[in-house]
């Protein structure tokens, strides 16, 4: 158990690592070298969990969308309106978040081999989300009859991805919630029924509750899973000997520096 513990701790300090180079440098001109400098490991540690610079990336993109488990809402458009409000919040606080943001509009370097293979992908699975849950939103009676959900997903997309250019510029995202909630109360009338937007939150702090829900539910869910180990571990014990296990701090890195992949 302490074995896996710290290697789950040796993949997120890699990956944040990963994430603030990414932010501060761009995918194009960050090294695997600063980054296992950044992350303090060896490289035999990172190669372990990321085969390539390119392979954190994704794990940086992916990371976007992780928000864990959230409460569901009486109305799917309060959970669409949460996922804008998170966003925010994260791109202002979250090094994994911006990163990914970044790897979206970082283009190319000035070698075409050195080009960013991500442009655009995480806007695409922010749409992909939106969509689902708008999807849903109509099957539940909560839209407009003449609301499309794709075309919608990306004038949401599109205009979220403006508004938060625009406060990076003017005072790095420090007033993007205020933005994000006077983009949906300016885009929500022209898609929900009537009798749903009175019932939706937009409030400024409604982020920071949602994940205030989120943590509670991560905490009662580690309780639960200690509680089962203990059990499972006083009825059957384990045995005394088996394999031996290496650890990935001792794995030895691919041939090559991987400095510039």
């Amino acid at each position: 158990m302490a074995r896996q513990a710290r290697a789950i701790q040796t993949h997120q300090a890699i990956l944040l690592a990963a994430a603030e180079v990414f932010d501060e440098r761009g995918y194009s001109t960050a090294t695997i070298t600063e980054i296992i400098a950044r992350a303090g490991v060896t490289k035999g540690a990172l190669y372990f969990h990321f085969t390539s610079k390119e392979d954190l990336a994704v794990g940086v993109i992916a990371a976007q969308l992780e928000l864990g488990p959230l409460p569901p809402q009486r109305t799917k458009l309060q959970e669409l309106a949460d996922q804008g409000l998170l966003f925010a919040h994260q791109l202002q606080h979250d090094p994994l978040t911006r990163a990914s943001v970044g790897l979206a509009m970082d283009q190319w370097s000035e070698s075409a081999e050195g080009g960013n293979p991500f442009h655009g992908r995480p806007f695409q699975s922010w749409v992909d989300l939106l969509t689902e849950l708008l999807v849903e939103a109509r099957e539940r009676g909560e839209l407009l009859p003449h609301v499309d959900p794709a075309e919608t997903a990306e004038l949401l997309s599109g205009s979220f991805t403006g508004i938060q250019w625009t406060s990076q510029v003017l005072c790095q995202r420090k007033d993007l919630t205020r933005r994000v909630i006077a983009m949906f109360h300016h885009l929500l009338p022209s898609i929900a029924m009537p009798q749903i937007l009175p019932t939706l939150d937009l409030t400024a702090d409604r982020a920071v509750s949602l994940l205030a829900s989120r943590d509670a539910a991560l905490e009662g869910e580690e309780t639960s899973l200690d509680e089962d180990d203990d059990s499972t571990s006083e009825a059957d014990p384990a045995p005394e000997t088996g394999p031996p296990t290496r650890s990935p701090d001792a794995v030895s890195a691919p041939e090559g520096d991987g400095s510039a992949t």
